[in-house]
């Protein structure tokens, strides 16, 4: 597994960057560079589930959510698959990644924030993240900018 780190500048205030990120309407926009129609259900507790899916809700990925702090910090750990609307018991596949990390993390520098992302990637990922990545930090930078 290999660690991607991405960063990105926004001119704007760490409250509307996080309010981008994980409120519903603009976390569907910025994830669609992943897969259109992609969504998350959770109540984005610390210590709770989430579930990233797929377009119609049936695929998809279960996480926690590790770590929160509002307006600074989050950290997803992947847990597993998704299929035909339910969790999938561990498998060869989703071992391969389970327990796998995704961080957010905003810093405030004078008057623009640094958004720093990092993501555990399986080997046969990286160059869709490589290439997806960057793309849904521009529109959390055009979203947050407006």
């Amino acid at each position: 597994m290999e660690k991607l780190v991405f960063n990105i500048d926004i001119k704007a205030s760490k409250e509307k960057i996080w309010k981008v990120l994980w409120d519903d309407v603009t976390y569907r926009k910025w994830t669609s560079v992943f897969a259109e129609g992609s969504y998350a259900v959770s109540n984005w507790n610390e210590g709770d589930k989430i579930y990233f899916l797929g377009p119609g809700g049936a695929e998809g990925m279960n996480s926690l959510i590790e770590t929160k702090i509002p307006n600074e910090y989050m950290a997803f750990k992947h847990i597993g698959e998704i299929k035909d609307s339910k969790e999938v018991p561990p498998n060869e596949e989703t071992e391969k990644w389970s327990g796998s990390m995704e961080t957010y993390k905003l810093t405030q520098k004078d008057g623009v924030v640094n958004l720093h992302t990092e993501v555990d990637v399986i080997e046969k990922h990286i160059d869709y993240f490589k290439d997806a990545f960057p793309k849904g930090l521009e529109i959390i930078k055009e979203l947050s900018e407006e």
